[in-house]
């Protein structure tokens, strides 16, 4: 029985500790004269209330304690996604996913915070997405559904030039902005895929064709060339080269007989004339 009793004493002094012990770490922080900002902050620090406009670098500060906090911003670059719909200059119905990299103008810290507050995921809802939509939709009623397509490095350009405007209003600059997709209905999708197909059929015979010419202009060249040469070697073909032709292929069998005659049965031997006098 003692023991049973025991434990929950024990732990009630234990939880009694913890909370002694948070409650001394909160009112330590509270009455800590002392802030750090850490690299990739800035400080925005309130008197009752009422922020400063001095913005406060990263290092060392000192403040009073009870009347003075010091808000931490974060001015590293934030990563942020978000898709919409909107139409096309053709009435096309486009589904449009974006990606951005932006982060908070240092030197708006105290503007931001008065105008939006301390955290930045409640400029992304307020400011960013909002901004980002109203972009996408003006931009993409300028081009037909295909030249969103075929001209998408202009289309990605005039929506970020847009958004960067709409954002530094609100002390937000852009660092990069990406059109992750264009999606289209279905229909149209289809009819895209069968024109690219077509071209490049058209594109196709095009080149069958330009190789087909190039060959037949190959071959009548040299079909040319061929009757160039036979022409060339009938205007050099003379009655003395036939004469010389003959005399050569004689002594050619001349040089070859082997002194023996031929062996036939009836008929006329044949002579052959190997010299004569003079």
């Amino acid at each position: 029985m003692p023991i049973i009793e025991a434990a929950p004493s024990a732990g009630k002094k234990l939880f009694k500790a913890l909370v002694i012990g948070a409650a001394g770490l909160m009112a330590l922080s509270m009455l800590s004269p002392i802030v750090i900002i850490s690299a990739g902050e800035r400080g925005v620090m309130t008197t009752f209330g009422k922020p400063d406009e001095v913005v406060h670098e990263p290092g060392i500060h000192f403040r009073i304690p009870l009347a003075q906090t010091m808000h931490l911003m974060d001015v590293r670059i934030q990563k942020g996604e978000g898709e919409g719909d909107a139409a096309s200059k053709d009435l096309q119905s486009v589904h449009t996913r974006i990606a951005i990299n932006y982060h908070l103008d240092p030197k708006q810290v105290v503007n931001v915070f008065k105008n939006i507050g301390p955290s930045t995921d409640i400029a992304a809802d307020r400011i960013i997405i909002p901004a980002a939509q109203e972009a996408v939709k003006a931009i993409t009623a300028r081009f037909t559904a295909e030249e969103l397509i075929s001209r998408r490095t202009e289309v990605r350009d005039a929506i970020g030039a847009l958004l960067r405007e709409k954002m530094q209003r609100h002390g937000l600059l852009l660092d990069e902005f990406a059109i992750v997709n264009f999606a289209f209905s279905r229909s149209f999708s289809e009819a895209i895929e069968a024109k690219v197909k077509a071209e490049q059929e058209k594109l196709k015979a095009e080149r069958d064709l330009q190789r087909i010419e190039v060959e037949a202009k190959q071959k009548v060249a040299s079909a040319k060339a061929e009757a160039d040469a036979l022409a060339l070697q009938r205007q050099q073909i003379t009655s003395d080269l036939l004469h010389l032709r003959k005399i050569e292929n004689e002594r050619e069998a001349i040089r070859k007989w082997d002194g023996k005659l031929p062996q036939v049965t009836g008929g006329t031997v044949p002579f052959i004339q190997v010299g004569g006098k003079d």
